[in-house]
């Protein structure tokens, strides 16, 4: 089903979303569903913009941060059919490149408030978009690697040079940075989300591992009983685990 978050792996859990914090949501509204096809749901209270694979939810920051360059989480990035196609839609609609790279078919389009999206051809797709990886940028490409691996039960890979931990749909990549990168919280893109099974299970396991909650576990009846918990990675990469985003 379109929109529908992935299977979960073995360990019950699945990427869940991308959440962005900026300045004007309703221009960024225009752009992930008048462009790109993204469908509108709700969990309660929360609006979700729905593509295979991901949810990205975007809100209103009170002060908006910097954007994702030069953050632990440079980008995400989508497959689509065609490259050229897509570069011709983002750029009909106003939208620069941090990189356009037509030998290998992608771009990295800068949406507004700096948040960088990259999108490559896949001919083959099934769908017209579908979440294809989270990009994260530390000097320790494979200790950052590890950590999704053994967290949520990723499988090490590799895509291109990158050490990626992979999904049933999605991979969090690591590129090299020079140095450690900014968090993420309070920027543009504020963190990253994983869909879980048995999720006050896994927070306990989580803090019997030594993992500090900023939010610990709970259940909000405003997201239509929607249960999360946050936490940071060990480089700075604020995560929200989530139970209830499948049923949406």
């Amino acid at each position: 089903m379109f929109g529908q978050v992935a299977a979960p792996n073995a360990a019950g859990i699945s990427v869940g979303h991308v959440h962005l914090m900026v300045a004007d949501p309703e221009e960024h509204k225009k752009l992930w569903v008048g462009v790109l096809g993204a469908q509108v749901t709700n969990a309660g209270s929360l609006e979700m913009l729905k593509f295979p694979g991901l949810f990205v939810i975007v809100q209103k920051a009170r002060m908006p941060g910097e954007g994702s360059d030069g953050s632990v989480v440079n980008h995400f990035g989508f497959l689509v059919k065609s490259y050229a196609e897509m570069k011709s839609k983002l750029t009909a609609a106003g939208l620069t490149f941090s990189m356009d790279n037509e030998k290998t078919h992608q771009i990295i389009a800068v949406f507004p408030d700096k948040v960088r999206v990259e999108f490559s051809e896949d001919a083959n797709l099934k769908v017209p978009i579908q979440f294809h990886h989270i990009h994260l940028s530390n000097p320790n490409q494979e200790s950052a690697r590890d950590w999704y691996v053994k967290t949520f039960g990723g499988e090490a890979g590799t895509r291109g040079a990158f050490p990626a931990a992979k999904f049933p749909i999605g991979e969090v990549d690591v590129a090299k940075a020079a140095e450690a990168q900014a968090p993420t919280k309070g920027r543009a893109l504020d963190h990253i989300g994983f869909e879980v099974k048995n999720l006050q299970e896994f927070c306990k396991k989580l803090e019997a591992d030594g993992v500090k909650f900023e939010i610990p576990y709970r259940e909000v009846p405003q997201l239509a009983g929607l249960k999360i918990a946050f936490f940071v990675d060990p480089i700075g990469t604020r995560i929200e685990l989530t139970e209830g985003l499948s049923a949406h």
